[in-house]
């Protein structure tokens, strides 16, 4: 089996110690694929080092999360703007909006999230978004945009199977990670109603680690005990799963 981990945070410190042997630990797993969003210009030259290390498995995305916009958005935008000019990347991200944790920098945000889904659109490349405590906003802000040149994913989705359907209605995926093995997610419920040509997994590495390992460090290998959650939840071979949402990330990363 093969399998593609659309979400992984694997050029951070929670991975100073092991980097090298966690992306081994995928690989032998059948996660041949690692797609890496940024968080903002500090983090750039680690994710590329490790695109330089392990080419054709970890690919970087181009962007700056939502928390970490605050008054010197402007700055960040110009950085993320130049490595656009400067070299390909398959994807924009991760970008979005965060309401959980601190409003302080809203404006900005909406500013950062709207500038960078014009980029997508700009470059024909995908987004993936961040959406906690903003999907209904984050919704709102695509469907604005939306003129047939945006795709990507609503990256951990834990919405409802409405805002689902809206999603899938504009051209977007699902990314479903370990938060779908938690007991009282919801996810089972929504993912019943929703067809596997919509779902893409992630780990969101080094958070939000799967049941057995819930409360521990994250990390890419654990990508197939996600598969077969879902395999459970939808009644089919984990082969299955793994075939689907590996072609769903092709598809929509263009990777191979």
């Amino acid at each position: 089996m093969q399998w593609i981990d659309t979400h992984a945070h694997l050029y951070g410190e929670d991975f100073s110690d092991d980097r090298t042997a966690t992306i081994e630990r995928a690989i032998k797993e059948g996660v041949y694929q690692l797609i890496l969003p940024n968080i903002d210009s500090q983090s750039i030259e680690g994710m590329l080092a490790l695109e330089q290390q392990f080419p054709g498995v970890c690919i970087p995305m181009m962007g700056v999360h939502p928390c970490y916009v605050n008054d010197n958005v402007d700055t960040e935008l110009a950085a993320v703007e130049g490595w656009l000019e400067k070299r390909p990347f398959k994807a924009i991200g991760e970008i979005g909006l965060d309401f959980y944790w601190d409003k302080t920098f809203t404006a900005q945000q909406y500013k950062a999230f709207r500038r960078q889904l014009d980029l997508a659109r700009q470059y024909g490349i995908p987004v993936a978004i961040h959406s906690r405590e903003s999907t209904r906003e984050c919704i709102d802000e695509v469907r604005a945009l939306q003129d047939g040149r945006l795709s990507g994913v609503f990256h951990c989705f834990g919405g409802t199977v409405e805002e689902a359907r809206e999603i899938i209605d504009l051209g977007f995926y699902l990314g479903i990670g370990g938060v779908v093995t938690f007991k009282k997610s919801g996810l089972d419920v929504t993912l019943g109603e929703i067809g596997m040509e919509h779902i893409v997994l992630e780990t969101d590495a080094p958070y939000l680690a799967p049941v057995p390992y819930r409360g521990k460090r994250n990390e890419s290998s654990y990508i197939p005990l996600i598969g077969q959650k879902i395999a459970d939840i939808k009644n089919l071979k984990i082969d299955d799963v793994a075939a689907i949402t590996t072609s769903n990330a092709l598809k929509l990363f263009k990777t191979n």
